[in-house]
């Protein structure tokens, strides 16, 4: 039983140094494990929501709403060093244009960022700001951040089940996220999800929330019909650039719901 457990904390600080610059000394590397942290990837979106949502409730007391939003989004983008964000600028970048599958590629493992990667970014980073802006209230908007964060992580662990590898996986940035995730990390995962849904269904209203998980839904099967199309599968940038799809999905429909 300790053993299990300890198994198992090692894979939510495999998950925490994965997906945040947060200085997890005690969590040493393990390619072998790293694609089971997958499961905690909500747990993280917690973490990463709840500092941002703290952030937001003390700047609101200072400042107006959309200042308070921005410093909110800023504390969370320092957090995770921008992870999904770099990963939806390459994916805009390569998909943008109409080019090939390979070139598609080659473009999204450039680290520079073009013209379409600047644009994406841009208009997704300020529409999440406006959709948080527009919640209603202080504690709605906290308790959206927390949501949209964690559930829209869910979104990239459904895809590693669902779509093969489209790139180089000898190359590929984090080499265990290239291959098929367990189906048990899948099914964890979304629980976990579902399971702080329902925990901030109360403030966010249960009518909302089921909206909005609606919403998350569609825009995962979106994505996962358009990566199939576009180049046969998914890479570590088109997992970010789902989370970002996401959980902007998730804030749309509460704030419509609204």
């Amino acid at each position: 039983m300790l053993r299990r457990i300890r198994r198992e904390s090692q894979r939510l600080l495999l998950a925490l140094q994965f997906l945040t610059r947060v200085p997890v000394r005690s969590a040493a590397f393990d390619p072998a494990e790293l694609n089971r942290s997958a499961r905690y990837f909500p747990v993280i979106g917690v973490l990463v929501g709840g500092a941002g949502a703290l952030v937001f409730a003390a700047a609101a007391q200072l400042w107006p709403l959309p200042v308070a939003v921005l410093l909110s989004m800023a504390a969370t983008a320092w957090f995770t060093g921008g992870f999904h964000e770099d990963g939806l600028a390459d994916t805009c970048d390569g998909l943008g244009g109409a080019v090939s599958r390979e070139r598609a590629l080659a473009i999204m493992k450039d680290s520079r960022i073009g013209s379409y990667g600047a644009l994406g970014l841009v208009l997704m980073l300020g529409l999440k700001a406006a959709l948080l802006a527009a919640q209603g209230s202080i504690l709605r908007s906290a308790c959206a951040m927390v949501f949209a964060h964690a559930v829209s992580r869910a979104a990239p662990v459904l895809l590693l089940a669902l779509l093969p590898y489209a790139g180089d996986a000898g190359h590929a940035k984090a080499r265990p996220m290239a291959q098929q995730v367990h189906a048990a990390d899948v099914v964890i995962a979304l629980l976990t999800a579902l399971a702080l849904a329902a925990l901030l269904a109360p403030p966010l209203g249960v009518v909302h929330t089921l909206a909005a998980l609606g919403a998350a839904a569609l825009a995962t099967a979106a994505m996962r019909r358009w990566l199939r199309r576009r180049l046969g599968g998914y890479t570590g940038d088109t997992l970010g650039a789902t989370q970002q799809g996401t959980e902007a999905a998730l804030l749309l429909a509460l704030a419509a719901a609204w």
